[in-house]
């Protein structure tokens, strides 16, 4: 006997997003959350007395638009609001670059005709691509199958349909989606620019949640997937949640509330039950059962192949890739309360620039040489450090005349030399990204009242970001696409029949973008209409 027709593992927004689909559609659905709260790395929460922010994920683009109508975010709250300027990078020497509509030309002007004059046809041509790719954002990739049959005459029609989407590009458009998926960021701008604050505008999106040097093959592919997004209907434009994050998940829960599906928290899963070759439900920590014909699972695919699926109930070639599977972003996160607002020496006061990205990373050789220091001592000596001050856009978040910010570092090592554990070098590596926003803006280091930090181990532990990875599982061309997260299994469906990944280790990846868990939903569907008609 079922007690639910789907059980989700995980209340992170791709979870919701797919129990809303499915809710949408008629099926009840039950989502367990191992958290308190829901949202999974969305989520707003105080840190100190007064002071609330996005605890992990933090900034908002790549947010499906089609995800915000479809589930009507906006009437169930959720509100997004452009920064008022896009990225402020400053260097040691007191130039700076600041971007924004009506803002980059000029700026870029400033420190070389000649990059001023190539910005534009690179946007460009980079935005051309990023457009037809995001129209295989909400399918499928084309998935191998063993053997023929009705799923191989399936697969054979969507990888039609791909291959007319991208007949859209032109011969050099596709020239340049080979060189975005299989060369350097880096080599792609020496190649274009001349100034490094030029090169490390494009360069940062390359190695943000990607624990890799600039220069290293395939980074260019990172740098395209940040090109995705779009905030209120302008491409390419980054944004923020008022409330934070937790906005935007706070919204899928009222919607899901509304199509009378049950969210349970504190209710951790033990293990994914196995009867007769197909998933049946799951036992929870504390020894309940729930009986469902399908499972789907917003986890990473290592934790939830490893951890919750019983081996034997797996082929061993697929366990023994999964096992494979590459984890780790790189990734440092903090919050920190604010007397005061920075300044910063390359553009004192206060300003628009306060309210965008502000990049700490003046050229791509020292995000290499970041990169490089990690992988030797644990953590770079000269952090990239992406700030962000959220209060500047809603003063929910803060006391009056205070403010919050959030600091988005790279490069630390997933997992430290020599036996270390994080644990023990959370507060000195802390202590070094604060003094590191204080060298380019003095006075920061004072200013900070609270601070939150998460270490790569923390975010493992907290949010099951194994290796602290953002994406559930490195952007590399071997776990990219129709090999996401495995090749015959990028369809959303597991070898496990009943069960699905709906989570960031699929098709399209990571970031905040509800994408795969619509795209599993949609699988499940078709399942079930092929079983019940």
């Amino acid at each position: 006997m079922n007690e639910t027709d789907v059980i989700i593992i995980g209340a992170g927004h791709n979870g919701l997003t797919c129990a809303a689909y499915l809710a949408m559609a008629g099926l009840r659905v039950h989502v367990v959350e191992r958290r308190k709260v829901v949202g999974g790395a969305a989520v707003t929460e105080e840190f100190h007395p007064g002071f609330r922010n996005s605890v992990a994920s933090y900034t908002v683009s790549l947010l499906n638009p089609r995800v915000i109508s479809e589930l009507r975010l906006h009437e169930h709250g959720l509100q997004i609001v452009e920064r008022r300027a896009q990225n402020f990078l400053p260097a040691p020497d007191g130039r700076f670059l600041l971007t924004g509509e009506g803002r980059t030309q000029a700026s870029v002007a400033r420190l070389s005709r000649r990059d001023a004059d190539a910005i534009g046809p690179f946007s460009a041509r980079l935005e051309a691509i990023a457009d037809v790719l995001r129209s295989l954002v909400l399918r499928a990739p084309p998935n191998l199958v063993p053997q023929f049959g009705l799923a191989a005459i399936r697969e054979a029609v969507n990888a039609l349909g791909t291959a007319n989407t991208l007949r859209a590009l032109s011969l050099e458009q596709q020239r340049d989606l080979l060189d975005l998926f299989t060369r350097s960021a880096g080599e792609m701008l020496d190649d274009i620019f001349e100034t490094d604050l030029v090169k490390a505008l494009f360069g940062f999106d390359a190695i943000v949640g990607n624990y890799a040097s600039p220069y290293a093959a395939g980074s260019a592919y990172v740098m395209l997937h940040h090109a995705f997004g779009e905030v209120n209907g302008k491409k390419g434009v980054w944004g923020h949640a008022i409330g934070g994050m937790g906005a935007i998940t706070q919204a899928m829960s009222r919607a899901l509330k509304e199509l009378g599906t049950l969210i349970e928290v504190n209710a951790p899963v033990r293990e994914v039950i196995v009867e007769r070759g197909r998933a049946s439900g799951v036992t929870l920590e504390d020894g309940r059962t729930i009986r469902a014909r399908y499972v789907a699972a917003n986890v990473n695919p290592k934790l939830l192949y490893t951890r919750l699926v019983p081996a034997d109930a797996l082929p061993e070639p697929f366990l023994g890739r999964i096992r494979n599977w590459r984890n780790g972003s790189g990734t440092f996160r903090m919050n920190v309360a604010l007397s005061r607002l920075p300044s910063f020496s390359a553009l004192p006061g206060e300003g628009d620039h306060l309210s965008a990205g502000i990049i700490l990373a003046p050229s791509l050789g020292y995000m290499e040489q970041a990169y490089l220091d990690a992988k030797m001592a644990g953590w770079s000596r000269d952090p990239v450090v992406e700030l962000l001050i959220p209060s500047t856009l809603d003063a929910t978040l803060a006391p009056p005349g205070q403010h919050v910010a959030s600091l988005f570092c790279q490069h630390v090592a997933p997992e430290l030399p020599d036996g270390r554990s994080w644990d023990d070098h959370r507060d000195e590596v802390a202590d070094l990204m604060i003094a590191t926003v204080d060298r380019y803006a003095p006075g920061f280091a004072a200013s900070v009242i609270g601070r939150q930090v998460l270490s790569p181990l923390d975010l493992e532990r907290q949010f099951g970001l194994l290796g602290g990875d953002i994406f559930h599982g490195a952007l590399t061309l071997n776990q990219l696409f129709s090999a996401r997260p495995m090749l015959g299994h990028a369809d959303y469906r597991s070898p496990l029949k009943g069960l699905y990944h709906c989570g960031a280790g699929s098709h399209p990846g990571g970031g905040v973008t509800g994408a795969p868990g619509r795209n599993a939903a949609q699988a499940i569907l078709a399942d079930h209409r092929a079983l019940f008609g």
